[in-house]
Formats: structure tokens, sequence, C-alpha cells
């Protein structure tokens, strides 16, 4: 593995702000502002229903929030509008293209899989050349109220079988989150406790706090931002 995207994959780790849908990309960009600043270690632009024209523009914008942070900007779903807008990754459902697709499109790019309740599937991902693998429904979400639920163990099952980092994801909130950490979860990707909550920058300080190895707040700056 190329030392620059061994880096990478060390920094997985850490809060993962996920965006919710939203029309408007100046709240959007503020609300990831205060993400960053209360130490999230990673943004994924997620918006299943925003045209084309609108995506476009809430990547770019987000990649200029993030980018000067040194914080990655995965883009859900889509290699083209990552590549579009030079995102530093893309994640991945099983409606979407390969991660070996995808790392044939995007060399140098951070790759997430969605695993879904099923870690064995991190097996597959991480010989597809994934950088990380999403698992969840960990509880009841808002976001896909229809999803199969996660075990506990199935977080250390995924770290085991892929030897990739995990994300766990769905119904995250301060309260249940230490459980994950406990449990093996490299990352915690929060979308509505996260992006709803009153003061965005406080919960996702009370979010990084789990992590305490991390630097507090912001992280440093890459010296060499890695294109797509």
């Amino acid at each position: 593995m190329p030392t620059a995207m061994r880096r990478e994959r060390e920094r997985l780790r850490g809060l993962y702000a996920v965006t919710p849908e939203s029309a408007d990309t100046e709240q959007l960009v503020g609300r990831v502002r205060a993400c960053i600043a209360g130490g999230a270690t990673l943004v994924q632009y997620r918006a299943k229903s925003a045209g084309g024209a609108l995506a476009l523009m809430q990547a770019r914008a987000l990649v200029e929030t993030c980018r000067p942070a040194g914080i990655p900007l995965i883009v859900n779903d889509s290699i083209e509008l990552a590549s579009a807008v030079g995102a530093d990754g893309v994640h991945l459902g099983r409606d979407d293209v390969s991660a070996r697709e995808a790392r044939i499109a995007l060399p140098d790019a951070l790759i997430g899989i969605s695993c879904y309740a099923d870690p064995a599937r991190a097996l597959s991902a991480a010989r597809d050349g994934a950088d990380y693998v999403g698992i969840g429904s960990m509880y009841p979400s808002a976001t896909k109220p229809g999803a199969v639920r996660a075990t506990l163990a199935s977080l250390a099952a995924a770290r085991e079988a892929g030897g990739l980092p995990v994300a766990a994801i769905g119904g995250i909130t301060t309260e249940n989150a230490p459980a994950l950490v406990a449990a093996g979860a490299d990352m915690l990707a929060v979308v509505s406790s996260l992006f709803d909550a009153p003061d965005v920058r406080a919960t996702a300080a009370r979010f990084a706090a789990l992590y305490p190895s991390l630097p507090a707040g912001r992280p440093d700056v890459r010296s060499q931002p890695r294109p797509v």
C-alpha cells in the first residue's frame, strides 16, 4: 500500500459527519464548519434527492470548506460527482459500482463500502481495494427507517474479516455512542443527532471526546491536499 494512502487510512478514526438533505447550501456549509470545529475527522456529502446542479454546487462548497481544515470530503454514491469536484473519496452502497471499479476510476481516493448488517462483506470490500467499511443500522434510524439492524458484535467481526477501519452508522446519539466505541467502532457516522442538534459544534465535540487519543477540535491541516 502506498505510504500516502496508509497515512490516510490511519486518519479514519473519530466522528464521521454525514450531511442531511438540505436545499440551503449556506446553512449546510455552516453546520459542516461547526462539525469540523467540534472535532469531526471526516465529512460525507450525502444528498439522495439533490438535483445535479445543486449537488455539484454543494459538493464544491464542502470541498472548499473541508480542504483548508485538512478534513477529507467523501461523496456518497457518485464517483462522477466525486471526480468533478475533486473530493477526497467516495462511499458506495450495494446498488453502486464496486470498490474495484471505483479504485480504477479514482486511484488515489478514499473508498468506503456499506456492509449493512453483514460483516462478511468487509472481506470482499478489502480485496476490491476499499479503505473502510460501514456497518449498520446500529439503532433505529430516521434516515433509513427500514434498515436491517446490525449487532454490536458485527463491528468487531467486520474489522476482523477485512482488516479495515469500521464506521458504525444508524441512529447514533451521544448516549448510545460509547457502546459502539467500546465494541470496536473506529468511526461514528452520524447524521440527525449531529446536524439537528441545537449546538452542532458542542455535539460534535461530545462525539469526538469518545476518541481521546485524537487532538481536540480541528485536526492539523494537511500540507499537501491529495487531489482525486
